[in-house]
C-alpha cells in the first residue's frame, strides 16, 4: 500500500465490491445464470462489465456479443437477482462504520457512487442501517455511467468539492478509470473478486479492510 502527498476533503465509495461484497455473487450469477440467458454465443471477461451500470451492460452486450433476449427482459432477469443478493447475501465491509464514524468526526463529507439503482442500493442502506451524506447513483445520470468520467465529476460537483480533492474508492477497472478520468485521488480494494483484475491505474491498493482503513484515514484530513 502506497500514500499520496495531497489530502483529500471528501470521501467517494463505490457499493458494490466495496462498501458490500456483492460482486462476489455477481461473478458467480453473471457467467453461470444471466449471460447464459441473455447470449447466444460467447460471454463477456467480467472485467469487461464489472462497475457499469447493468443497463448499459445490455448495451454493451448488444454491440460487442449476439444477444438473445431483449433489453427489458435483461433487466427483470438482473432485478430479480438483484433482490436475492442485496436481501439475503451481502455482508458489510468489516470496517465501513469505523471509517464512517472517523470521518463524521473529521467532517469529511462520505457519498456513495454506484451504477445500482435506488431499488437495490436502498436495500443496503437499510438493512445495514447507513448514514451517508449523498447517495449519486447511475440511474440518474443523464450521461454514460462508468467507464466514462461523468458519475465521478457529478459525485464531486453534489458534495462541493473539486475532483482532485475527492478521494474514490473502487475496486473495478471500470471504476478506476472513471474516477481517474474525473480526476479523483483513487484506492482499489483488492478482495476475492478482484484477485485477478489489474488495479495498478489507482494511486494506492489496499489489500484487506484494515489497510483500506488506513489508507481512507492516511489520506484524508
Amino acid at each position: 500500500m502506497a500514500e499520496t502527498d495531497a489530502e483529500s476533503t471528501a470521501v467517494l465509495f463505490d457499493m458494490d465490491g466495496v462498501m458490500v461484497d456483492s460482486e462476489r455473487y455477481w461473478h458467480d450469477e453473471q457467467p453461470e445464470h444471466i449471460f447464459p440467458h441473455s447470449l447466444a454465443g460467447e460471454q463477456p471477461d467480467l472485467d469487461e462489465t464489472t462497475g457499469m451500470y447493468y443497463k448499459e451492460i445490455y448495451d454493451y452486450l448488444d454491440a460487442e456479443y449476439e444477444t438473445k433476449i431483449s433489453k427489458d427482459e435483461f433487466v427483470d432477469l438482473f432485478d430479480e437477482v438483484a433482490m436475492d443478493i442485496y436481501h439475503n447475501r451481502v455482508d458489510l465491509l468489516d470496517s465501513f462504520f469505523e471509517i464512517r464514524e472517523a470521518l463524521a468526526a473529521r467532517e469529511v463529507p462520505v457519498a456513495i457512487v454506484t451504477s445500482s439503482p435506488a431499488s437495490w442500493h436502498e436495500i443496503v442502506i437499510d438493512r445495514f442501517d447507513i448514514d451517508v451524506d449523498e447517495i449519486i447513483t447511475a440511474e440518474n445520470l443523464d450521461a454514460d455511467g462508468k467507464p466514462a468520467p461523468y458519475i465521478y465529476e457529478k459525485a464531486a460537483e453534489v458534495v462541493g468539492h473539486p475532483p482532485e480533492d475527492c478521494l474514490v474508492i473502487e475496486d473495478s477497472k471500470n471504476g478506476i478509470e472513471s474516477a481517474k478520468r474525473a480526476g479523483a485521488v483513487v484506492v482499489a480494494y483488492r478482495a476475492e473478486h478482484n484477485a485477478e483484475t489489474d488495479l495498478s491505474a489507482a494511486d494506492i491498493v489496499a489489500e484487506d479492510p484494515e489497510e483500506l482503513r488506513e489508507a481512507i484515514l492516511s489520506q484524508t484530513g
